[in-house]
């Protein structure tokens, strides 16, 4: 018996369209054929589409833990709406009947499973060491190092020449530097420069935008520094192999494979996650859309950050992440290198199951109760110019009310917090909601808060994202 329900199948889904267009094949009794398979291990069907034949589609579950989905049809987008649609048609009570699997199923299968047992076999034997082109590699690492030398120059003639001399023609030059950067292999600093670019592409004020400037120019200019510094080091050393400990090679643009985290130790087995909170926000300098979540380590009690990035280009072909409300069973997490409070991970395959009273216990247990304590954990972060700026964390409060218009919460201690909503955020506006829910709700309980430091107002900001009670978790906003 195939074990699934829909908030698993929207899960697969590419993004919330296929999840729509499958339900409507559905609801409009688009499929002429429902069958199952005599041990129950897959479903397979025919829906009448827009061509002269039938699409023949099927989900099969043979291996649970990864799934196949095939389709005639000639949608790129995977697994496609005729695929979600088989699947919400078994999860909402269709008759399925019993049938033999086809053919060409079988072979498919058959041709998976040699793939599968060739791995295995290659796993076995005793790997090669990879060959590294030291020569390339260190090729690589000067041109990274002339190309931060670049970035300083231009960086310091924008601080000598000032913010208030930016105009069109110079932002115009910006970006065709910012392009070039590419050539330099520095992904990471090109896309910070985008973003510094994007602040002056509007026809406004721009004091607006100068606090938020000199704070990403502080951060290009560090990352110039220590980029370089790192760079040349590794060259005097010999030691080419990418930095494990810190977050250096990720803000220069290097990407991690799974395989090289597993390498270096980065990986925890057999961890369970639940989601705190889910946004999805859209970051035009980066060309993407960003879907964050954000997980607490039932087990260790660390929060994790999880990004999905879908440049615009491709975001039909990439699936959109989506909010949990489920805990995740995961065999092999991957941790990112960092030296920050939340770390970034991801994992390929997981199982689920439901929350129970001991999850949000075990959540409430791990919050921090002391705000002085909190406040110096993230100044210590935030102050460094190539750590991430605005960092999550669990604190529990006693109270929750107004002091001179302005919504705070309260320690055991009588330490107080702000509450605001940063502008020109993506976040929602959490407060409104707390402000809907009963006072004794409000009492003596966890909150998951997001921290900035406003540099106008010269104070830390925290910017309420869940109530964790001890029998659910509030989310507040989406």
């Amino acid at each position: 018996m195939i074990n699934i329900n829909e908030e698993y199948i929207n899960q697969l889904a590419p993004n919330q369209s296929a999840v729509t267009n499958g339900w409507g094949l559905v609801k409009k009794n688009k499929f002429v054929k429902l069958n199952i398979s005599e041990d129950g291990t897959i479903i397979f069907g025919e829906c009448s589409g827009s061509g002269s034949s039938n699409y023949n589609t099927s989900a099969d579950f043979i291996k649970p833990e990864s799934p196949v989905f095939r389709c005639s049809c000639p949608s790129r987008q995977f697994p496609c709406k005729h695929a979600l649609g088989l699947m919400y048609a078994y999860v909402s009570g269709k008759s399925f009947e019993k049938a033999e699997v086809p053919q060409d199923i079988l072979e498919k299968r058959e041709k998976i499973e040699k793939k599968e047992q060739k791995k295995k076999e290659k796993e076995q034997e005793q790997p090669e060491p990879k060959k590294v082109n030291v020569s390339a590699l260190k090729k690589k690492i000067k041109t990274q190092v002339e190309g931060l030398e670049i970035l300083e120059k231009l960086i310091c003639s924008i601080v000598q020449n000032g913010l208030g001399t930016i105009n069109k023609k110079t932002v115009a030059l910006l970006e065709d530097q910012a392009k070039q950067l590419g050539n330099y292999y520095l992904s990471g600093s090109q896309a910070a420069l985008r973003e510094f670019i994007y602040l002056f592409t509007e026809d406004e004020n721009h004091e607006k935008v100068y606090t938020h400037a000199s704070d990403l120019l502080s951060r290009l200019y560090a990352l110039c520094k220590k980029g370089k510094e790192h760079l040349l080091k590794k060259l005097e050393s010999g030691d080419l192999a990418p930095d494990s400990s810190s977050s250096i090679e990720e803000s220069l643009g290097y990407t991690w494979q799974l395989n090289e985290l597993k390498n270096q130790g980065l990986v925890k087995n057999d961890i369970e996650l639940i989601q705190l909170a889910f946004t999805s926000f859209t970051s035009i300098p980066r060309g993407e859309y960003v879907d964050n979540g954000i997980w607490f380590n039932l087990i260790s009690g660390e929060v994790y950050n999880t990004y999905n990035f879908r440049p615009f280009k491709a975001v039909k072909y990439i699936r959109e992440d989506d909010s949990v409300s489920k805990v995740l069973m995961i065999k092999e997490l991957y941790t990112y290198p960092t030296t920050d409070l939340n770390c970034r991970v991801r994992w390929e395959n997981n199982d689920m199951r439901d929350a129970c009273l001991e999850d949000f216990l075990k959540i409430r247990s791990f919050a921090k109760e002391s705000f002085s304590e909190a406040v110096k954990l993230i100044k210590n972060q935030i102050k460094n110019p190539l750590s991430d700026k605005s960092p999550v964390m669990l604190l529990r409060f006693s109270r929750f009310g107004m002091v001179d218009d302005e919504f705070v919460i309260e320690d055991q201690a009588g330490q107080r917090l702000v509450l605001e909503k940063p502008e020109n955020e993506y976040l929602p506006e959490g407060i409104n909601i707390l402000k809907l829910l009963k006072p004794q709700m409000l009492k003596d309980q966890v909150m998951l808060l997001r921290f900035w430091h406003d540099m106008d107002k010269r104070r830390l900001i925290a910017a309420p994202l869940s109530l964790i009670t001890d029998n659910r978790i509030i989310r507040l906003g989406f």
